[in-house]
């Protein structure tokens, strides 16, 4: 069994408005609380799409700030849609930014899924298929360059149906070794655990639905290749509003915006909290992200850390998976 802590880690929604000092200023409380790792969701649309006043703030932009600006936490997005930038872009930029971050990057990517925001920003949006075809052309295409050596007679070279690479002998290079992790997840039975199978480092069970059943088909993928699916994390998304009162955690679910969210959120007393993240662990997370909705509240930060934290750390998910 296992004896490594429950990774805790905080996922910033700043779809609701945040600015940088803002994403910072949360970035640095979750250093301060002792969680594992700040990540943020990858969108250009606020959650109202009609909302003038909405400033969109990109990604991986930030997350370069946020690699000089803090100190600790691994820093991440949850996800990057593959269809956002080309591929060796992609790989060049998470490396710089590992690099800048002295190597505390994670790269969550999945198949894009928000077709409003690709029309408005010029982006192509494939059909589903397409869209997971592309998928697993950006995941080997990010992979090869980050494990090719630089130098070789040729370089790195691709050709696929969506993109062509060739001669590319001076490929990004991470700080990682052999590269920072890739996190890939989803709801899907078949498609999608098979590609993280592939390419995955942790499986994330995705919002809603059974995570057990979600978790047990990426095992199952892992075994079809002949992979241990203890060589990777399985992490779960948990929407959370808590306090000490019912006023303070029904302010903090007020921002939830959508009934799906609340439904599958844990809102109440750090006792409820702890109860819901032991029902992930229970079911086979060994880390688990508190999604955060209220881009200004620092205090629910330091709640999350100093009443839940200790009494999870320690957890061990079912099955106590080794490598």
């Amino acid at each position: 069994m296992s004896t490594e802590p429950t990774r805790m880690r905080v996922l910033l929604e700043p779809r609701h408005g945040a600015n940088y000092p803002q994403i910072l200023a949360l970035a640095r409380a979750t250093e301060s609380a002792g969680f594992d790792a700040f990540f943020r969701s990858d969108h250009l649309f606020g959650v109202d799409p009609e909302d003038a006043s909405y400033r969109p703030t990109d990604c991986w932009t930030t997350l370069a700030g946020l690699a000089r600006d803090t100190e600790r936490v691994r820093l991440g997005s949850l996800v990057t849609a593959a269809t956002y930038r080309q591929p060796g872009l992609l790989a060049a930029i998470v490396a710089s930014v590992d690099e800048m971050s002295g190597g505390r990057v994670e790269l969550g990517i999945g198949t894009g899924w928000y077709e409003r925001e690709h029309t408005a920003f010029g982006i192509p949006f494939p059909p589903t298929g397409e869209r997971f075809d592309l998928f697993e052309e950006v995941l080997e295409i990010i992979t090869g360059l980050w494990r090719t050596e630089p130098g070789g007679e040729k370089g790195f070279e691709f050709t696929g149906e969506h993109f062509q690479l060739s001669g590319n002998r001076t490929p990004p290079r991470p700080a990682q070794t052999p590269h920072p992790p890739i996190i890939i997840g989803g709801a899907g039975p078949r498609r999608t655990p098979a590609i993280a199978a592939r390419f995955a480092d942790e499986f994330n069970g995705a919002l809603g639905g059974d995570v057990r059943e979600r978790f047990a088909n990426f095992d199952a993928a892992c075994e079809r290749i002949g992979r241990n699916p203890a060589t990777a994390r399985h992490s779960a998304v948990l929407p959370v509003a808590c306090g000490h009162s019912k006023a303070e955690w029904e302010r903090r679910e007020s921002v939830f915006g959508s009934d799906f969210i609340r439904r599958h959120s844990a809102v109440g007393t750090p006792e409820h909290v702890t109860e819901r993240v032991g029902e992930l662990i229970a079911a086979g997370a060994d880390t688990v992200y508190f999604h955060i909705y209220d881009i200004d509240d620092i205090d629910h930060i330091a709640l999350l850390g100093a009443d839940i934290l200790p009494h999870v750390r320690h957890a061990s998910p079912a099955g106590g998976r080794t490598a």
